[in-house]
C-alpha cells in the first residue's frame, strides 16, 4: 500500500514539475532587456491625390504601442535606457492612405492606410548592432461605407498596431 501511495506521489510531483515549457526564445541568451526610443517623425505626409495630410503625433502613438506590444509580449523587460541590453530607434518614413476598391459610381470605397519606418536595434552587451530595417511597414484596410465601415483615425489604430506587433516579432523571433 505504501509503494503505491509513494508512486502516485511521484506521479503527481512529476505532472507539477510540467516539462519546462517557456515562451522565451532560447536564442536570446542574456539579453532580457529593451529600451524603446521616442520615434522620430521625418514624415511628409499626402494622400493618393498628393493633398498634404497631417497626423499629429503619430510618433508618439507608434513608440507607445510598441511599448505596450513589449509589455505584452513579455519577452523582453522595457526598461531605462541605462539598464538596456538592447535600445531599439526608430523613425516614421512615410504615412499613405492608398484606395483599394472604388464603388460602380467610382468613389472610393475602401482604403489601405500604410505607415512605413526605419528601425534600429543596438545591443549595449556588444557595442553592436543586431539588425536594422529600412523600409519596415503596418498597414489596415477599412471600408468608407456599409456594416465593415470604421473611421480613418480607427484605421490608423490598426495599422499603429500592426506595426507594434511586427517591430515585437521581429526583434524576438528572428534571432
Amino acid at each position: 500500500m505504501r509503494k503505491k501511495i509513494w508512486l502516485w506521489g511521484l506521479v503527481f510531483c512529476v505532472i507539477l514539475s510540467g516539462c519546462g515549457y517557456t515562451t522565451r526564445s532560447a536564442s536570446m541568451g542574456s539579453l532580457r532587456t529593451i529600451h524603446i526610443q521616442d520615434f522620430k517623425n521625418e514624415i511628409s505626409y499626402t494622400d493618393e491625390g498628393g493633398k498634404n495630410i497631417y497626423i499629429p503625433l503619430l510618433e508618439l502613438e507608434v513608440t507607445n504601442a510598441v511599448i505596450d506590444r513589449f509589455l505584452f509580449d513579455g519577452n523582453l523587460k522595457v526598461v531605462q535606457k541605462e539598464q538596456a541590453d538592447l535600445i531599439l530607434s526608430g523613425k516614421l518614413l512615410s504615412y499613405r492612405r492608398d484606395v483599394l476598391r472604388y464603388t460602380d459610381d467610382e468613389d472610393a470605397w475602401e482604403y489601405r492606410i500604410s505607415i512605413t519606418v526605419s528601425l534600429v536595434l543596438w545591443n549595449t552587451k556588444k557595442q553592436e548592432m543586431e539588425w536594422s530595417e529600412r523600409s519596415f511597414v503596418g498597414d489596415a484596410e477599412y471600408f468608407v461605407s456599409g456594416s465593415l465601415a470604421k473611421s480613418e483615425e480607427a484605421a490608423i489604430d490598426d495599422a499603429v498596431l500592426d506595426l507594434a506587433r511586427r517591430i515585437v516579432e521581429r526583434t524576438v523571433e528572428n534571432w
